[in-house]
């Protein structure tokens, strides 16, 4: 396995939160007074549906989420090299609070482990890898 470069997992977490902060900032923009507050709800509702489906059905089911599969990416189990979950995608980003609790130093960690892996990763036991076609494996 070909492991990520720092670089692009920074670049595919880039694009995987410009897929749902814009309607995370029009969901905050239509909470005013005045303005009917389900339209709000739902847009905020319609965002937090959306990063699900990116960051966790598609990452856990194919590897991929959009900012992956644009960088030419995957997320893997590290044992097998296969796809996570769902659930274990979930995980996986809850347990990237891990990374920010110490003072965001757990998302350097990938310029100094041999795997390239955050505090996250070791904890769920995943990897980011270059995609077979790419790596030319």
């Amino acid at each position: 396995m070909t492991y990520a470069p720092w670089l692009i997992r920074v670049g595919t977490n880039t694009v995987d939160g410009l897929v749902a902060v814009p309607l995370f900032v029009a969901a905050e923009f239509l909470d005013t007074p005045g303005a009917p507050r389900l339209i709000a709800a739902v847009v905020g509702l319609l965002a937090f549906g959306l990063f699900c489906w990116n960051r966790w059905y598609l990452a856990g089911r194919t590897g991929q989420s959009w900012g992956r599969r644009l960088f030419g990416v995957r997320l893997a189990d590290a044992g097998t090299g296969r796809p996570i979950g769902v659930g274990r995608a979930a995980l996986r980003d809850l347990a990237h609070l891990l990374d920010a609790a110490v003072c965001y130093l757990g998302y350097l960690l990938p310029l100094v482990t041999a795997r390239r892996q955050t505090i996250g990763d070791l904890v769920c036991r995943t990897v980011v890898v270059r995609n077979a076609a790419e790596s030319g494996a």
